[in-house]
């Protein structure tokens, strides 16, 4: 009885298959990624592994490759790759589900998915994520969201992985709940990260604030990239307009999203109370000399070599200008030349 049942099952996927009209030589393709998702559901609603036994995949990969030859896909890993992709997403770790699409089978929204947004991500791009995300549903949602904004490739993809973007994102100590308007107090909070990385630099281990700063120009492009999506440069050293001083903004951006001027100071040592009272400064002149008519308000961001959380908390709370505060990363230092020529003698 269970044979004929497999049997018929493998016949319906057959046909689900051919109706789709999946060509195997697409590898991004919507309805590839949905055939696999419902064949994940069968998997899984069938409990198919407990009723058919432990060589289950092995056997189903044989049968399904004997019914649709020359089609891949079907190895017995990646149908446990399907099983994976569809508990990482099903309704079971996302109670907030509501509504439902055209085809019952699935619901309209995965978390804050939509399927047509998850179906759309790559495969590849899906079997780095549930490798890495280890059945964290809202961190793997996270990045299938982060690669459709950003369009990163898998490499990027990885990359963005291998930093911890997930913990790090949205976390700054700012003021933005109350100095800024909504939405754009929360947009402002979900484009900071902290710590962030700056892994990319190679400078010396003895490097002041004009190093780093030189270094992060050097690499504008990885450094936007950290920033992340809507950051454009402006200038490093921005003068401030004002008659008599020579004040100068270390790194002035522009975001294209929320559509505001950010003023960043780098700090080489420990965040400081004081460092807001330059900060809120160089953000309220630029708010009044530098912002053009339709752009909302600027914001201040410090990143800094390290912080006291509570300080950083209790500062920023006394400033009426938005500014947050953040951490860097820094470990792939240089040595010295003297730790160079030390070693070399050494030697």
């Amino acid at each position: 009885m269970l044979i004929t049942k497999r049997l018929l099952w493998i016949e319906n996927i057959s046909v689900r298959y051919k109706n789709s009209q999946i060509k195997a030589a697409v590898s991004v393709n919507k309805e590839l990624i949905a055939f696999y998702w419902s064949l994940g559901k069968d998997i899984v609603s069938l409990e198919a592994e407990k009723k058919y036994g432990s060589g289950f995949y092995e056997t189903l990969s044989k049968d399904l490759k004997k019914k649709l030859p020359g089609i891949k896909g079907f190895a017995s890993s990646n149908l446990r790759y399907m099983v994976k992709f569809y508990n990482l997403y099903s309704t079971t770790n996302f109670p907030q589900v509501v509504g439902k699409a055209k085809d019952n089978n699935f619901p309209q929204l995965v978390g804050e998915l939509s399927l047509d947004e998850l179906f759309g991500v790559p495969w590849g791009h899906h079997r780095v994520i549930i490798d890495r995300c280890k059945g964290d549903s809202e961190k793997a949602s996270f990045f299938v969201r982060k690669t459709i904004q950003n369009n990163w490739s898998r490499a990027v993809l990885e990359n963005f992985l291998d930093t911890d973007l997930f913990a790090r994102q949205g976390k700054v100590i700012s003021n933005f709940e109350y100095a800024l308007p909504a939405p754009q107090s929360d947009l402002a909070q979900e484009m900071t990260k902290d710590p962030y990385n700056f892994d990319f630099l190679a400078i010396r281990e003895d490097y002041d604030e004009k190093q780093l700063k030189d270094a992060l120009v050097e690499n504008v492009i990885k450094f936007l990239l950290e920033l992340g999506k809507g950051f454009a440069f402006v200038g490093r050293e921005y003068p401030l307009p004002i008659d008599g001083t020579e004040e100068y903004i270390d790194l002035l951006f522009y975001h294209l999203w929320l559509h505001c001027y950010v003023v960043v100071e780098v700090k080489v040592k420990a965040f400081k109370s004081s460092d807001i009272g330059q900060t809120a400064t160089y953000v309220a002149i630029a708010d009044d000399l530098i912002r053009r008519e339709g752009d909302n308000k600027t914001i201040g961001l410090i990143i800094c070599k390290s912080k006291n959380n509570i300080l950083a908390k209790y500062s920023v709370s006394t400033s009426n200008e938005p500014i947050g505060i953040s951490e860097y990363e820094l470990s792939n230092l240089l040595p010295s030349p003297e730790e160079i020529e030390q070693k070399l003698s050494m030697d």
